[in-house]
C-alpha cells in the first residue's frame, strides 16, 4: 500500500519507503507481541531480559539507550520484571546516581529456556528473504539509524 500524497518523486519514494518500512515493523511487533503476551512480557520487557543474558548486568541508562527507551519509560520496564522475580537492582558502586541491573537465576531460567522460542519465531517471520536480502536490509536499516 502507498501513499496517496501527491508531491515531487523524491517525496512520493521517501513517503512509500517510510510507509513500508513502517508496516514491517508494525507486523513483526505484532507477531512479537502475541509470542511474548503469552509468557506476560511486553517487547520492552524482552529487550531488557535479553540484553542482560547478553551483554551481562547493565545499568539502567544503558539498558534505556539500548531499547531506545526514555528513562521514565525503562524504569517502568526494571520495576516490573523486578516485581516478578526476573531482575534484581543494586546501586552501582563507580556512580551513586545509577542502579546496576541483572537477572536472578529465575529470570536467566527464563530467558535461557524463551530465548531459542523468540529467536524461532524471528527465524520464521524473515525467512520469506533470502540470506542476501537479510544482509541488505541489515545494512540499510543501519545506515538510516545512524543519520542525525
Amino acid at each position: 500500500m502507498g501513499t496517496h500524497f501527491k508531491g515531487s518523486t523524491k517525496e512520493l519514494k521517501t513517503l512509500n519507503a517510510f510507509i513500508k518500512l513502517v508496516r514491517s515493523v508494525e507486523s513483526l511487533n505484532s507477531a512479537q507481541s502475541k509470542s511474548l503476551a503469552k509468557e506476560n512480557l511486553t517487547i520492552s520487557q524482552f529487550g531488557a531480559l535479553e540484553a542482560l543474558l547478553h551483554l551481562g548486568p547493565l545499568n539502567q541508562r544503558e539498558i534505556g539507550k539500548k531499547l531506545l527507551k526514555s528513562g521514565g519509560n525503562i524504569t517502568l520496564v526494571i520495576d516490573n520484571l523486578e516485581k516478578r522475580g526476573l531482575v534484581k537492582r543494586k546501586a552501582d558502586t563507580k556512580d551513586r546516581r545509577a542502579v546496576i541491573v541483572s537477572l536472578t537465576a529465575k529470570g536467566r531460567a527464563f530467558i535461557e529456556e524463551y530465548f531459542p522460542k523468540h529467536l524461532a519465531l524471528l527465524v520464521d517471520e524473515f525467512s520469506v528473504l533470502t540470506d542476501e536480502e537479510k544482509d541488505t536490509l541489515a545494512s540499510l536499516c543501519k545506515k538510516l539509524g545512524l543519520k542525525e
